[in-house]
């Protein structure tokens, strides 16, 4: 009994120092970090396996498909099921979107946007929301797909584990990409697509420390769900030749095509999101309407149900007329933008590979206007897909990398590659957002990637200042100005008016400097009084404190309240700002490279 008394005293400890060795293996080594990309990718490995199994088990309940069917391309005979079964998914997910409105304020935070704001933290109970409300769109048929939710649950499991174990902001940021790096990878069998999709659009860059976690993360994901599931996507290009240079030249004409069609989809989306926000339409209320479009959608074809995989797969190897190709994009891009836009929940990754290799297959048939091109259909769909999914998603190495994975095929991958970069820089040059950071965009959000700025808003003027100001009244005179103030006591005084509210700054120098008059009784402050409308308030961060510095060419300014009381709460000087802004700098560039 002593024994079981002792064991039950102790254990609480010796589980807190595991935790203890483990944390500090991570902080001092390298390999720590490897085995926590590890852990990272079976978790991402069972949740994506998880989720895949859970969706397609609620389409063959919904729909009555068989265990093999994907529903995108099953033929449903029943008409009143197509058309009912998006509007009772989009009624389930607005009740949960009621009772979420009543017990979370906080808007949800995805992986992108954690890692640049908040150093890698993410609620797990809300990415698990997340998770479930895009198997309620994705199970009852809303045209999107499941990598959202993939991605949002894994990174939010790798953040839970960072944070448990106390990871510094860089670590965090890292193993939050490992979650995304298996999701992807699980997802589609693509070890090397879910690592760069990590680096390209969670973590932001790339470095040798990140290397190794995220690409074992990818590689672990990847066998726990082909050792679960078994599936792999995988596209036969057929005997086509030898990729030639006169090739090249539609596969760039076709990436720059995507470019548009990808702006067109991200402004379509937009659109109906405001204009579901400017109705009068209960928030709740606008997934059952949504649902309602995309039933009707449905009854034209159900290839517009669901991501889209079965019918990506049916419509590679067919031969199709142009009014059916271009019907069916068309369908496609409306019932995705009218399913995310009414406020079902997930993303555009693979609706943005269908529509893509649509539109490549479309592009096919201007192909014997090209001179020498040698390409067939089915090459011309890979290239669409991965450049509109370029277009739409961002990370050009990712999907080039997807493209090599799901065909096997080097001179393909080359070909992509042209067409991918063709189709971001033109996004970049004439957009400038990837879906994701559009929408951040119409929020409000001025970040564009994930690279790390949340630090910078954190470095805040109100953190910086000095609360200890020396002020004075507006309206004493310069002899009672150096009665409270000689030469030496201080190099700045603020000055207010009766109120308490900023007027200006006053140098102590220029004071004294003053020999025009000997005699200063009954002379005032006013000549000498210094950016009455230039201050600082406390929520700026240093880089806008810096500009303002620059601007008003100023060595130091007061630091008030807000823009309407204009209270004196402090004072920063540009040259304090500065360093301390370059030491977080040169601090992120260590974190970056390993160093600390």
């Amino acid at each position: 009994m002593l024994l079981k008394i002792n064991i039950r005293r102790f254990g609480p400890f010796h589980t807190l120092l595991d935790i203890g060795r483990m944390r500090a293996l991570l902080r001092r080594s390298e390999m720590g970090m490897v085995i926590a990309g590890a852990i990272v990718g079976v978790i991402s490995g069972l949740a994506v396996t998880g989720m895949s199994l859970v969706s397609r088990a609620m389409h063959r309940l919904i729909f009555g498909i068989s265990d093999v069917e994907r529903l995108s391309s099953s033929q449903i005979d029943d008409k009143f099921l197509l058309l009912t079964a998006p509007v009772c998914g989009g009624i389930l997910l607005g009740l949960l979107l009621f009772i979420l409105a009543k017990t979370r304020k906080k808007p949800m935070v995805d992986p992108i946007e954690a890692n640049a704001l908040h150093g890698g933290r993410l609620s797990l109970t809300d990415s698990i929301l997340v998770a479930v409300q895009n198997l309620i769109s994705n199970g009852f048929g809303a045209s999107v797909g499941l990598e959202a939710g993939y991605t949002q649950l894994a990174a939010g499991l790798a953040s839970k584990l960072g944070l448990k174990l106390q990871l510094r902001r860089s670590d965090l940021r890292v193993l939050v990409g490992c979650g995304a790096a298996g999701a992807i990878a699980a997802a589609f069998n693509a070890p090397l697509t879910g690592a760069f999709y990590a680096f390209e659009l969670i973590i932001g860059t790339y470095t040798i420390v990140s290397l190794t976690p995220v690409v074992v993360s990818a590689l672990v994901a990847t066998q726990i769900a082909r050792l679960l599931a078994g599936s792999d996507f995988l596209i036969d290009v057929g005997e086509f030749g030898s990729v030639m240079p006169a090739d090249y030249v539609p596969a760039l004409l076709l990436g720059a095509v995507c470019a548009g069609v990808g702006i067109l989809i991200m402004q379509g989306v937009a659109s109906i999101e405001e204009l579901a926000r400017r109705s009068s339409i209960a928030t709740p209320l606008r997934p059952a309407l949504g649902g309602i479009v995309v039933g009707l959608l449905a009854l034209i074809t159900p290839q517009i149900l669901s991501a889209g995989h079965g019918a990506l797969h049916l419509n590679l190897g067919r031969d199709l007329a142009i009014p059916v190709l271009l019907g069916l994009l068309l369908l496609k891009a409306l019932a995705s933008a009218i399913s995310i836009g009414s406020g079902f929940r997930g993303g555009l990754f693979f609706a943005s590979l269908f529509m893509g290799a649509l539109l490549g297959k479309l592009f096919a048939y201007s192909a014997p206007y090209f001179a020498h091109a040698t390409l067939t259909p089915v090459i011309y769909a890979v290239v669409g897909m991965s450049s509109l999914a370029v277009a739409v998603i961002g990370g050009p190495l990712t999907m080039t990398f997807l493209a090599l994975e799901i065909t096997g095929d080097f001179p393909i991958t080359a070909l992509v590659l042209a067409a991918v970069i063709t189709s971001s820089l033109v996004v970049r040059s004439t957009f400038g957002y990837s879906f994701a950071t559009w929408r951040f965009h119409l929020r409000g959000e001025s970040i564009r990637s994930a690279h790390d700025v949340g630090w910078i808003r954190n470095l805040t003027v109100g953190r910086l200042m000095r609360a200890d100001v020396k002020t004075a009244k507006a309206g004493l005179s310069i002899e009672e100005f150096k009665e409270r103030f000689p030469i030496g006591s201080a190099q700045r005084v603020v000055l207010v008016d009766d109120t308490g509210k900023y007027s200006g700054l006053v140098l102590v120098p220029d004071i004294y400097a003053n020999l025009t008059d000997t005699d200063d009784t009954g002379e005032d402050l006013s000549e000498f009084i210094r950016y009455k409308n230039d201050f600082l308030q406390p929520q700026m961060n240093a880089k806008q404190a810096a500009a303002i510095f620059d601007k008003t060419e100023s060595e130091a300014l007061a630091v008030v309240n807000n823009l309407i009381e204009r209270k004196v709460v402090g004072q920063l000087s540009e040259a304090y700002t500065l360093r301390r802004y370059s030491e977080e700098l040169d601090r992120r560039r260590r974190e970056i490279s390993g160093e600390i």
